[in-house]
């Protein structure tokens, strides 16, 4: 027996934190909407191929296969069954209220709630250094991206650059691809990595994983690393300038360059929804206040990587949280949260120790060229931000209005970090007093034809 519409609920998103809300949701009794931009269910970590796609789960998803394929058919069993709306293929562009605003398949689309769960997961972090904005440079979500979903690696020489956890993932894949990678550029030394190692400790089979990978990677892998520039011509990249931690100039040929410093939290519906922001020091990025449930309002619940930077183990408990929130809030029987929170606090303590290890490289975004190009969608360089904060003031709004940057397509999700680390530099304040851009509909590039279609 399902709750009436009066009860509806929405859930965005459906990876491992989507997933788990919504089972919980149907074991109460509860039919809810999911919409989500994914082809299939299973998220970006979980993201399935297409049908026919020849590469068996174990390839695909590694140590992870298991659980992934338990994700995918708990969810495919409530859709085959009818026990969830599925909304696939379909972006949110707006929420206000109650109401949401999507662009499905078949056109933009309104939906109304009475509660909303946001499991919008998170992106690539990305730093600008010179020659990032050329083609051929991609973000490593978008070289993991290709490689699950087509089979393809994006070069056929690869340099991967960052730091974090999937720098080692996807340069792992990769190799157990075949793919040709020259080298691999880690911007935190070993030193940071030991510091964190301790508190990575309370998941010691997840540290041990890592480890055996780092290992495949062998002389192809250097920490500490300082990246220069890439150099490009017009078919794409030629070079990668770095320094490794002796400070000694090295020049690596390649054709492709995947970067990325770990993940932002994907924040801009909640932020449209109404949530308070707070900025995070450890992971040195705005993410949305709630309480220990993911609960931001009485009627919006937030979980998985856009709430904290967990991973899929975490955006599990998380969405599961969300859902207890949800039900206890409409007066339904719920399960007992304890085990969840408990579990919650474990995986918070091995995330902190994740972010402490793997920093996100602060001096080198404020010591870039100004002639380097932050903004990749508005081609504003580092010099025109700066030369914004002199002329306009140092908050994140005042200088988009007058330098453009965060005005495109990405709406800051690769420039607002790194632009607020050049603005704190240069008027000598921190961080979280440059504040966070404004949220702004759409979320998600729009079609004109859907807003001529109403005319």
């Amino acid at each position: 027996m399902t709750t009436s519409g009066a009860e509806k609920v929405v859930i965005v998103g459906a990876g491992p934190a989507g997933i788990r809300a919504a089972e919980l949701l149907v074991q109460a009794g509860i039919r809810p909407t999911v919409i989500d931009e994914g082809m299939k269910a299973g998220g970006q970590i979980y993201r399935r191929p297409p049908e026919g796609f020849a590469r068996p789960p174990e390839q695909l998803y590694g140590s992870e296969a298991r659980r992934a394929a338990a994700l995918h058919t708990v969810f495919d069993r409530m859709v085959a069954v009818g026990q969830v709306d599925y909304h696939p293929q379909s972006s949110v562009l707006a929420v206000a209220g109650d109401f949401l605003q999507a662009l499905t398949p078949s056109g933009r689309k309104d939906f109304t709630c009475r509660r909303l769960i946001l499991a919008t997961g998170a992106m690539d972090r990305l730093a600008p250094i010179p020659g990032w904005q050329a083609p051929g440079v991609y973000s490593l979500g978008a070289a993991q991206i290709a490689l699950k979903a087509q089979g393809v690696a994006l070069g056929s020489r690869i340099v991967l650059a960052g730091s974090g956890p999937l720098l080692t993932l996807v340069a792992t894949q990769l190799l157990k691809a075949g793919a040709d990678i020259a080298a691999i550029l880690d911007t935190s030394s070993l030193r940071y990595q030991m510091a964190g190692l301790p508190g990575m400790l309370v998941r010691p089979h997840l540290v041990l994983r890592g480890l055996l990978m780092r290992a495949k990677l062998g002389h192809l892998y250097n920490a500490g690393v300082t990246l220069d520039r890439i150099d490009s011509d017009e078919r794409g990249p030629v070079a990668m300038h770095w320094r490794d931690k002796r400070d000694k100039t090295h020049v690596t040929a390649c054709d492709m360059v995947g970067l990325g410093w770990h993940l932002r939290a994907e924040t801009h519906l909640a932020g449209l929804a109404g949530c308070t922001f707070d900025y995070d020091e450890s992971w040195s990025q705005w993410l949305p206040r709630t309480d220990r449930m993911g609960r931001a309002a009485e009627w919006l619940y937030l979980a998985g990587d856009g709430l904290r930077i967990l991973g899929a183990d975490g955006a599990e408990v998380a969405g599961r949280l969300a859902a207890i929130a949800c039900l206890a809030d409409m007066g339904l029987p719920h399960p007992d949260p304890s085990s969840d929170l408990r579990r919650l606090d474990r995986l918070e303590r091995f995330a902190r120790a994740i972010a402490r290890a793997f920093p996100w490289p602060r001096d080198m975004v404020r010591s870039v060229p100004d002639e380097t190009v932050v903004c990749r969608c508005e081609g504003v360089t580092a010099g025109q931000l700066r030369e914004a904060v002199i002329c306009g003031g140092a908050e994140a709004n005042r200088v988009k209005s007058l330098a453009r940057v965060g005005m495109g397509r990405c709406q800051g999700r690769y420039c607002q970090l790194a632009g607020a680390e050049l603005i704190s530099d240069k008027a000598g304040i921190k961080v979280r007093d440059a504040g966070r851009l404004r949220d702004q509909a759409p979320v998600r590039p729009l079609p004109i034809g859907e807003w001529v279609r109403d005319a």
